[in-house]
């Protein structure tokens, strides 16, 4: 059981058995560690804590057993249930939140093709889903962890709602999946190349187009789309940048246990240090109650002082999927009007 009132949230967890020594609180939008452990009431295990800024919370229960064991599950009290890339969550939402209208709008008719690119820089191939209108059009939007954002973001059915809408000019949606994607999306310049000269190449001869296109990403997606954009310029037209992992020793010293943190510091360096970039619009947006909000928000004023278009937003969530789908719109539409008129 799960409440949004007054500023608090608070949670009970039902065990009339005593069954269990102790419940922690499971969630990522900063809430300090000294806060997150329930107190025994009776027969439930009771929390209450101050709301931080968002306007909905994924959440699980860490439950602790009396022979140490300890397990991680959904509020059963609590029947909403948010999917992620790493398994459902509860989701507790305030009153004021609602989600995006154009989940529930139809898009125009569609095709759709797969494709499958060899890219040798990387020993692998990369697989492409193309979402197309039938209007013919040469704009083109590809987006990194495109399967994921599709499931857990309903990317494809926010641009089939604009669309249709007329919110924005036709356009295909190319969703690439991540491979390796700790390995490819860590500022490589392996994968950047392959995506540069054999995913979109052939992405551009399969839609009969030679035009720049936008790029998208979020988190690691996001860092990996700046970073082709900057050692290919030209390539694209703009950036549509959420909660990109921009690492910077004095914010995310925690990150240090990455694989590659050494090699994303010093490209996220680089960047915040150059006196000149490639500008194109960019729009970056982040969670108000996410670790990343520090280090985007440097980003975003490294390259504006570089002469980029910079439009951010901050919205009430964290780092998630359905954070990054609420901010679509107008968002990434304000973006797309910008990059296309």
């Amino acid at each position: 059981m799960a409440e949004c009132r007054d500023g608090v949230l608070s949670f009970r967890y039902h065990d009339p058995d005593g069954r269990l020594t102790g419940v922690r609180l499971q969630q990522g939008v900063g809430i300090p560690g000294t806060l997150l452990s329930f107190a025994r009431d009776g027969d439930d295990w009771t929390l209450s804590v101050p709301r931080p800024p968002v306007a909905r919370l994924e959440y699980q229960f860490e439950l602790r057993h009396p022979d140490g064991g300890v397990e991680t599950v959904c509020d059963p009290a609590n029947p909403r249930r948010v999917p992620g890339a790493f398994g459902d969550k509860s989701e507790l939402v305030c009153p004021e939140y609602a989600p995006p209208p154009w989940l529930t709008w139809d898009g125009p008719e569609e095709s759709t093709q797969d494709l499958k690119v060899a890219a040798p820089e990387l020993s692998a191939s990369i697989d492409v889903h193309i979402w197309s209108p039938t209007t013919r059009t040469s704009r083109v939007v590809v987006a990194h962890d495109g399967p994921e954002y599709d499931r857990f973001a309903s990317l494809t059915q926010y641009c089939a709602a604009m669309v249709r809408a007329g919110r924005v000019a036709p356009f295909h949606l190319v969703l690439l999946s991540p491979g390796d994607r700790n390995e490819w999306y860590s500022a490589n310049p392996r994968y950047a190349r392959a995506l540069v000269t054999n995913v979109l190449p052939r992405v551009r001869a399969e839609l009969g187009t030679a035009e720049p296109v936008v790029g998208m990403g979020a988190s690691l997606g996001a860092l990996a789309m700046l970073h082709a954009h900057r050692r290919h310029p030209g390539s694209f037209a703009g950036l549509f940048l959420q909660s990109g992992s921009f690492f910077r020793p004095n914010y995310d010293g925690h990150e240090s246990g990455f694989q590659r943190y050494l090699r994303l510091v010093r490209f996220v360096g680089r960047v915040v240090r150059a006196p000149v970039g490639d500008p194109v619009p960019v729009a970056v947006t982040c969670g108000r109650a996410e670790e990343n909000r520090h280090n985007n928000r440097e980003m975003a004023h490294a390259l504006r002082a570089q002469g980029y278009p910079v439009a951010t937003a901050e919205v009430p969530d964290a780092h998630n999927f359905t954070a990054w789908r609420d901010a679509l719109d107008p968002h990434l539409t304000d973006l797309l009007r910008r990059v296309w008129g």
